[in-house]
């Protein structure tokens, strides 16, 4: 099965507000230090592989160029982790080819070179088309920035290309969300990512909004019924437009879904260099069929070459992940599929926990497929632990624990 390959850059001209990535600001020195270090790494993906017990194929499906912003690296720096991945693996003629770009930093320069790599697709991170909404969180942008970039992208022969938006930024109106909406249309992209804002102790904007303070904009923040009510006119408004929602966050007209994050999504193969990058391999152990394993998530520890942290996936934990990821799906999770692969015994470990979600309308069943309804994807974490919960009782059970 073919590799999908993420190369993380952490690396921006501002840290927004809402951001709980690891990526920051750094002077431009250390792009070259980085890149210096994920080459190699690349370079060293069989060895790797091998020493945390993956097994690696040559062939890439797909590659993503993720961050943080990484068109503000130097376009040589782009253009050498790209040679460093087509010297080490073999990409596939077809293969789907992404990059993350912050509207502003797409300078021509850099769309040459992008073009050279064989980049095909390029993720817009707008978040607003309403000035205002973007500036309050530390956006650089403007909406004529990202109209200009789109038709620049359009010009050179990418149109494969997504926007990236966010329900909850502050100032923002049920009327000002419907305008970025509408504008999302307009532009006529082909795929759409749709994020509510997230509250935790990990962004400055998340950890003000726990405190109740007013930094950053904090007290304009739309309330959670206001969010969710967001996301379901997203929703409806995406569809009408014929931009189908096919996960949980991601919408796309017809051929235009993201190969790459369906990787993550249906469990194949991926390997992750860079800071806080993330990789699943399959193994040759029935015991343990995958094994998860992530590179630090501080630039210091990356740079200095501290170990990865390896995670070896039972086969019950491989059940508890098709449901956790299958269910992020509209086309959801398969149950004969299910028993296929992990036996009947995997079903009526989850039954009581299907059945109770389908009484609460947080599931629904067609046949042997099983999905979120529209409520289910709202409360969707929700979901995924009574599963998550489920397949430990079963495991205790079948353990004598």
């Amino acid at each position: 099965m073919p590799l999908g390959i993420y190369i993380s850059v952490p690396f921006c001209r501002t840290k927004c507000t809402y951001c709980n990535f690891a990526s920051d600001v750094f002077s431009r020195a250390v792009f070259e230090r980085y890149v210096d270090r994920v080459c190699p790494d690349i370079g060293d993906a069989s060895q790797t592989a091998e020493k945390m017990g993956g097994l690696i194929e040559r062939e890439v499906g797909s590659i993503y160029l993720g961050g943080g912003t990484p068109t503000v690296l130097d376009p040589d720096q782009v253009q050498r982790m790209f040679a460093a991945v087509r010297a080490q693996f073999d990409v596939a003629r077809d293969a789907e080819i992404t990059v993350e770009c912050a509207p502003g930093t797409l300078t021509p320069e850099m769309l040459d070179t992008l073009l050279r790599c064989g980049v095909n697709r390029v993720s817009l991170g707008v978040q607003s088309f309403v000035d205002a909404e973007a500036a309050s969180v530390g956006r650089l942008h403007k909406r004529s920035t990202v109209v200009d970039d789109i038709a620049r992208l359009r010009a050179s022969g990418i149109t494969n290309i997504n926007v990236d938006l966010i329900a909850g930024l502050p100032h923002q109106t049920e009327e000002s969300w419907k305008h970025s909406l509408a504008e999302t249309i307009a532009v006529q992209a082909p795929h759409v990512s749709v994020y509510m804002l997230e509250v935790d102790d990990d962004s400055r904007l998340g950890r003000e909004l726990i405190a109740g303070g007013t930094r950053y904009h904090a007290h304009f923040v739309p309330d959670e019924e206001a969010v969710a009510d967001f996301y379901g006119i997203a929703c409806e408004t995406l569809e009408a437009a014929r931009i189908a929602q096919y996960e949980i966050s991601n919408f796309a007209r017809a051929g235009f879904e993201s190969l790459h994050n369906l990787k993550y999504w249906t469990r194949q193969p991926y390997l992750g260099f860079g800071v806080d990058a993330h990789s699943m391999l399959v193994t040759s152990s029935p015991m343990s069929p995958a094994v998860r394993f992530a590179t630090p998530d501080s630039l210091e520890k990356y740079i200095a070459a501290a170990p990865l942290e390896k995670t070896p996936v039972s086969a019950a934990q491989a059940l508890e992940e098709v449901f956790f990821l299958g269910l992020r799906l509209n086309r959801g999770v398969n149950l004969r599929e299910v028993t296929g692969q992990f036996g009947d015994h995997a079903l009526a470990s989850v039954q009581a926990t299907i059945t109770e979600k389908i009484d609460q309308d947080l599931i629904r069943q067609e046949g042997y497929i099983i999905r979120l309804t529209a409520r289910g994807r709202l409360l969707s974490n929700e979901v995924f632990q009574a599963f998550l919960s489920a397949n430990v009782t079963a495991e205790a059970q079948s353990t004598g624990v």
